[in-house]
């Protein structure tokens, strides 16, 4: 099978989409910081791997203890489990087999930096019921403080398709049809995909995306997207397009109208199609691909 490589950088717009561990009744958001000293906060690849997982259906593959430690059941195969087909597995039961991920994703990092908002929460709607029907009312209440920030996000999720559905430690390559399928189903979630926390649902399908299928498998728009002022740098997006002759040509751009300044720029710049057309080359490619091996 021909070496190839799928590799999609997107945008999109979320709030408050990953908690880390809090200090006293204060919830933290996970973050890093840059030299300038600015901090921006992320949403992990973990987290973003557990939604996928979750709204594709495939978080079913069998689990096993060795000792205390949970992991996937060493008799759980890539040929039953599109999960650790695309996402990999170490079994450390001897003999122990590892296999890695196919498809790898980037913490998906704020292009804002974060201002240290604070949202104040208490709990007075049921302190005011329960003391209205209580003979010994309580009062304060529980108090608690959240971190907050509303931001544009950007990742970036590379794909070894040549190496979908195969795995030399049990031996098994499975139809290239389901290769396809799976991979495919992988691409329309990421359309699609939300994140559920703290009574919200987050949207985290992208307002922006560039990518395609490379003979070279290099994640060519990773920290490259960047914003100032809602304006997406192209000037940076064109530089990697004059990369290589094949980079040009196989790159799709993809766009969600009306959200970032300037639109209509990227249209006619970048050539860029809609969300929904980008999403169906890209899976059109896909089919096309192993089709063809």
């Amino acid at each position: 099978m021909n070496k190839k490589g799928l590799t999609v950088s997107m945008i999109f717009e979320a709030e408050s989409a990953n908690y880390g561990e809090g200090v006293g009744n204060v919830t933290a958001l996970k973050k890093i910081s840059r030299g300038s000293g600015d901090m921006y906060t992320y949403i992990s690849r973990q987290a973003l791997r557990y939604n996928m997982v979750e709204q594709m259906g495939i978080n079913d593959t069998p689990l096993g203890l060795d000792g205390k430690v949970i992991q996937f059941h060493p008799d759980a195969s890539i040929k039953d489990s599109a999960e650790i087909d695309l996402f990999g597995y170490m079994k450390t039961i001897k003999p122990t087999r590892t296999r890695a991920a196919v498809a790898r994703l980037s913490n998906a990092v704020a292009l804002e930096s974060f201002q240290t908002d604070l949202d104040f929460l208490t709990n007075k709607g049921l302190l005011d019921r329960y003391n209205q029907n209580s003979e010994t009312p309580l009062s304060g209440g529980n108090i608690a403080q959240s971190e907050i920030h509303k931001s544009f996000y950007a990742y970036t999720i590379t794909i070894d398709l040549d190496k979908v559905g195969i795995d030399v430690n049990d031996n098994i390559e499975i139809g290239n049809q389901v290769k396809a399928e799976r991979v495919n189903a992988l691409l329309t979630t990421i359309k699609f995909l939300y994140r559920d926390i703290k009574g919200r649902r987050e949207n985290l399908s992208p307002i922006f995306a560039v990518g395609g299928l490379y003979d070279i498998k290099n994640p060519f728009f990773e920290n490259r997207l960047k914003l100032n002022k809602n304006y997406l740098n192209i000037e940076t997006i064109e530089s990697v397009l004059g990369y290589d002759q094949i980079v040009k040509n196989h790159t799709i751009v993809g766009l969600t109208k009306g959200i970032l300044q300037n639109d209509q720029e990227i249209e006619q710049k970048l050539n860029a199609v809609g969300i929904g057309e980008f999403f169906n080359r890209l899976t059109e490619e896909v089919s096309a691909y192993y089709r063809e091996d």
